[in-house]
């Protein structure tokens, strides 16, 4: 199951974008990534705008932004998107696929321009995990063995 942690300026998305923005990326991964069902793990953080992006910075360009472009020259805006993935076992053809679709599906449903999206993978394995009371289910046995049809197997 993915832990899904999304970053983003504080008052640039009301509270109803901001939902549809985490059900978008939680229905690509459903369809992309394989992510079981009922396995929604999301961390949404807002930041002030100097924490991520400062246009108004004294310090010349680029250095007046936290968030840079790696020399692909994007002019990142405050609807920038910051999505950090940590999951276990895709391989760089589901990813790459998973990055496209998921730009895709942000940039028509959410109004998050393809330039504003970041998005990074992180691997864990089942040993990262505890769901509650110390244990490691997933190393234990603590978790169901099915759920709705789905078998609760992966990250």
């Amino acid at each position: 199951m993915p832990l899904v942690k999304i970053d983003m300026i504080r008052g640039a998305r009301t509270s109803e974008q901001i939902k549809k923005l985490a059900d978008t990326v939680q229905t690509t991964l459903e369809q992309h990534f394989n992510a079981p069902y009922r396995d929604r793990y999301q961390i949404i953080t807002q930041h002030e705008p100097y924490e991520m992006f400062n246009p108004s910075s004294q310090l010349t360009i680029p250095y007046n932004r936290i968030c840079l472009d790696t020399g692909l020259d994007y002019q990142r805006t405050d609807q920038l998107v910051f999505i950090q993935i940590f999951q276990q076992g895709r391989d760089k053809d589901t990813k790459q696929k998973f990055y496209r679709e998921l730009a895709k599906a942000l940039e028509s449903e959410c109004d998050v321009p393809g330039a504003q999206l970041i998005i990074s993978c992180a691997e864990n394995g089942k040993e990262d995990w505890s769901f509650g009371e110390g244990r490691a289910q997933f190393l234990d046995g603590g978790l169901p063995v099915k759920e709705q049809g789905k078998e609760w197997s992966g990250i």
